[in-house]
């Protein structure tokens, strides 16, 4: 008789939620674990529409937290129940949710109450600005407010504070970010959530052939025409700059060896300035006539410099076996 009681009130509970998630509740002594199950850590990113909701977002991702846009608040506790069931795969999920409906705060003080279950370890980020900012972001990309219906934007914004007023309250962080570019907003969400390590810094060293075209999403272009060219070499022209006889033809040229040492020099001061402003992810693009001797052997190198340097590099060879 315990046994069926224990399942009703189960069951009842589950009916209650009315959201159809299925949240295992611990028992005593568990807290961020459950069986072998480790319950991620959760920041819940709201505010006001237009104060920087998805620079946060796209912030906390680049610093490797999970994040889902627009998730409807009932819908937490079950994301979170997934990342415990990951093993360790998502540790830190982030979930922006935003002004709907009326019914919004009343489904997010619902699904915090049903991740106290779980004695999951959270954080609410609130982001605000000025009327004056949000009308003036608003007009500039020239999209209304989504709560405005026929009326202006400040009627818009009007309505959005007050629904999230007391979730202003609960807030553990509040950012007022009307003075702020994205860069000083990126590097006040660094200050709280990159813990004590330097922002990482991801770097793709793309080789290509001027004759196939610049990389268009190159961030620095740098040109290996000035060294000879192994193709006028019979023995070298059927090889790629992978090959250690045309690398080492290469790096055996004047100014080759001198050329890979200071620009891997001057990567170090750009990449300094990059982790200061935000910059995350950069490409290097090296390029020669057809992208198959000179720029993929000073590629692979310039890429073995970079991971040493702490860098997580990526190397690609765009234009290799084109021709």
């Amino acid at each position: 008789m315990s046994a069926e009681r224990d399942q009703r009130d189960e069951r009842e509970q589950h009916e209650q939620r009315g959201d159809g998630a299925q949240v295992s509740t611990p028992t005593h002594g568990e807290t961020e674990e459950t069986g072998s199950a480790t319950i991620p850590e959760l920041v819940i990113i709201s505010g006001m529409s237009g104060a920087g909701r998805s620079t946060a977002a796209k912030c906390l991702e680049d610093l490797g937290w999970f994040v889902v846009d627009n998730l409807p608040p009932e819908l937490i506790p079950t994301m979170v129940e997934l990342g415990a069931r990951s093993q360790g795969n998502v540790a830190r999920i982030a979930v922006v949710v935003d002004v709907r409906g009326r019914n919004f705060f009343d489904n997010l003080k619902g699904a915090l109450a049903d991740l106290k279950a779980f004695h999951v370890s959270r954080r609410i980020v609130y982001l605000e600005a000025s009327d004056e900012a949000l009308v003036r972001r608003f007009e500039s990309v020239r999209r209304p407010h989504p709560l405005q219906g026929d009326g202006r934007i400040v009627d818009g914004i009007a309505a959005e504070r007050d629904l999230l007023r007391e979730l202003r309250g609960d807030a553990d962080l509040v950012i007022d970010t009307s003075s702020l570019n994205v860069h000083e907003l990126r590097a006040k969400l660094d200050a709280q959530f990159a813990g004590d390590e330097e922002p990482e810094l991801r770097a793709t060293v793309m080789s290509f052939g001027y004759k196939y075209g610049l990389p268009v999403d190159a961030d620095l272009v740098v040109d290996c025409r000035f060294l000879p060219n192994p193709h006028w070499v019979p023995e070298l022209r059927p090889y790629t700059g992978t090959s250690e006889e045309v690398s080492n033809y290469v790096f055996n040229q004047p100014g080759a060896k001198e050329f890979l040492d200071r620009y891997a020099e001057l990567l170090q001061l750009i990449a300094a300035g990059y982790r200061r402003e935000g910059k995350r992810y950069v490409t290097i693009a090296v390029g020669c006539t057809g992208g198959k001797h000179r720029s993929v052997a000073m590629s692979e190198k310039l890429a073995r410099r970079l991971s040493d340097e702490g860098v997580e590099t990526v190397v690609v060879h765009r234009d290799m076996g084109r021709e």
